[in-house]
């Protein structure tokens, strides 16, 4: 921002409709962001993770997207699906966290008629639906034990068998997977099977977090106001510089769904042509820090380690397993170690409490 600017981040909205990736796609890059898909950003650990998925993409690898909650995994593999051999087929998605147990391998393989008590009729599954495309497994950290071993059979031999049927059915299907949990945790826990995530983990992609991304904040706080402005039929063409500042501070635990979530609120609330947005708002959109925390956040390092003491506080100071800190917090145990270090927190004392 150079002088002239002052305090304020000044510009035009060009119309864009979050919601619509061609018209993103196509969108005027003159703000120093670039945009892949509804990616939108410039900074060198989003550049890396887009440099990442543009090489994979013309493959037919499987690729484990990993990340927390709300950090645009689904993007990533959506942008993936676009620029492979086979972008002109199908993109199926299956959320593994939403569906029960028990009928979890029928979404996934289908089920034969009388295969159980409902099964009036053959349905095919999510693998047949996605023949010659993509299917998305999100939240594959999710999947019980049974489904676990049926998925990697299909991996090892793309064929699948309908529930109520031995006979085997070819698929040809790129598989791309999701999870916001420590799968290295997990398979030390033995709640996830090691050889699923050998298949799965040919090629990781680790989407940062926003709060590691802070340069791309102006950028995705100018395009997520243009879209919400047309939305609602205002005229916003200003953003008070105190408000980027705030934003580059905050933590963000939610990530860029959360700030989707400010800027709207924002937006309705916004009676001129000013986006302004002060502390208070990130308190009542985002409360689960405030409550957890018990005091106000205002920096990046001071955010994070909040979050930390929390999640140790939640699991007495258990760092790895299924039900430890690093896999509340979304990240790899090794990671979580050396920010417990760098911050200089006391994970003992949380063990004696």
């Amino acid at each position: 921002m150079n002088a002239e600017q002052g305090r304020m981040l000044r510009w035009y909205a060009s119309g864009t409709d979050i919601d619509e990736p061609k018209r993103a796609e196509e969108r005027p890059r003159n703000d120093g962001g670039s945009i892949f898909e509804e990616i939108v950003g410039s900074s060198l650990a989003l550049r890396r993770v887009l440099a990442q998925a543009a090489k994979v993409a013309t493959t037919d690898v499987t690729v484990l997207i990993l990340g927390e909650t709300g950090t645009g995994k689904e993007l990533v593999a959506r942008a993936i699906h676009r620029r492979s051999g086979r972008a002109t087929r199908p993109f199926i998605r299956v959320n593994c966290a939403a569906i029960p147990p028990s009928l979890i391998a029928s979404e996934l393989f289908g089920h034969e008629k009388g295969a159980f008590t409902g099964a009036l009729q053959r349905r095919l599954g999510r693998f047949e639906a996605a023949d010659g495309g993509t299917l998305f497994l999100d939240e594959v950290g999710d999947l019980p034990p049974e489904t676990q071993i049926a998925l990697l059979r299909v991996l090892q031999e793309w064929e699948i068998e309908r529930v109520g049927s031995s006979h085997p059915i070819p698929v040809d299907v790129r598989v791309l997977a999701a999870t916001n949990r420590d799968l290295d945790a997990a398979v030390e826990s033995a709640a996830f099977r090691q050889d699923l995530y050998f298949r799965l983990n040919v090629f990781p992609i680790r989407m940062p977090p926003l709060r590691e991304r802070a340069d791309d904040i102006p950028v995705l706080v100018q395009y997520l106001v243009e879209g919400y402005a047309k939305r609602a039929g205002k005229s916003i063409r200003n953003i008070k510089q105190q408000t980027l500042e705030l934003f580059q501070a905050y933590a963000w635990p939610g990530n860029v769904r959360e700030l989707q979530n400010v800027i709207e609120r924002a937006v309705v609330l916004c009676e001129g042509e000013t986006l302004v947005v002060d502390e208070s708002c990130l308190k009542t959109c985002s409360p689960h820090l405030s409550q957890r925390t018990g005091r106000q956040v205002t920096t990046l390092a001071q955010g994070e380690k909040a979050m930390i003491e929390a999640a140790l506080e939640e699991t007495h100071g258990r760092i790895s397993g299924p039900k430890g800190a690093a896999a509340k917090l979304g990240i790899p145990r090794q990671t979580l170690e050396s920010k417990i270090k760098a911050l200089q927190i006391d994970k003992l004392a949380y063990q004696a409490r």
